[in-house]
């Protein structure tokens, strides 16, 4: 995680790309829903972090340290009538695989990552992939039900389109479970964790059905203002 937060290398190509960190998601068993996205590079925007929430009703939130169009909601923000909401997040590294999140006056968040015989196994299948391999839908298909069964996550998709109109891709390299956390949201204690009753998704892009951190890197289709929905207009929730 260090050396790809340190020293990002951004995957060949001419669409939009990222590299970084994520917590690819936490589901928690009263249907609220978390997210983080730590990016140090990016061709579409400055380095940012970004927060998702969904709550019990299904609507969700983003919230990230640069505006709409140059975060996740660039992708993801017709998933929802919220709007974006541009404020500072801290992340802080209180261990090589334990972290804290921190959106002032909205939310604290600590994780601690783990290893397991399945996501080490995950690491090998994903360090035997070239570049080109990553961007090819096939095996991206089989890639996310060999993920589905070895890490018990539901339903993968590493490839398909959001939901603002953008086909993606995504290539984990590494993976962890998460261990331990504790959310506190607005005042509430989100605990326990637990899968939702139904697992929740953003157009094409399922949300794992327990904790998992990523190291990794994507691809977006490059944004057509004529094809595709732009953060920045108002949204009608699908």
């Amino acid at each position: 995680m260090a050396a790809v937060l340190a020293d990002p290398v951004l995957p060949p190509g001419d669409d939009e790309r990222f590299v970084g960190f994520g917590i690819m998601g936490l589901p928690f068993a009263n249907g609220h829903y978390l997210a983080m996205r730590q990016i140090p590079a990016t061709t579409f925007a400055p380095p940012y972090v970004s927060v998702w929430h969904r709550d019990p009703s299904c609507k969700w939130t983003f919230y990230a340290t640069t505006p709409g169009q140059q975060s996740c909601a660039r992708y993801f923000s017709s998933a929802t009538p919220n709007d974006a909401v541009q404020c500072d997040i801290d992340v802080t590294w209180t261990g090589p695989q334990s972290v804290q999140v921190d959106v002032p006056d909205v939310l604290r968040w600590t994780l601690a990552l783990h290893s397991t015989r399945a996501t080490r196994l995950m690491g090998k299948i994903s360090g035997r992939l070239s570049d080109a391999a990553w961007t090819n839908p096939v095996l991206l298909h089989r890639l996310g039900r060999v993920a589905r069964r070895t890490l018990d996550v539901g339903d993968v998709r590493l490839t398909g389109r959001a939901p603002n109109g953008q086909c993606y891709s995504m290539a984990p390299k590494q993976v962890w479970l998460v261990a331990d956390s504790h959310a506190v949201m607005m005042g509430r204690d989100l605990r326990p964790s637990g899968p939702l009753l139904r697992q929740a998704r953003l157009g094409d892009f399922r949300m794992p059905q327990r904790g998992i951190g990523m190291v990794g890197s994507g691809h977006f289709e490059t944004f057509d203002p004529h094809r595709h929905r732009s953060a920045e207009r108002e949204a009608a929730y699908a």
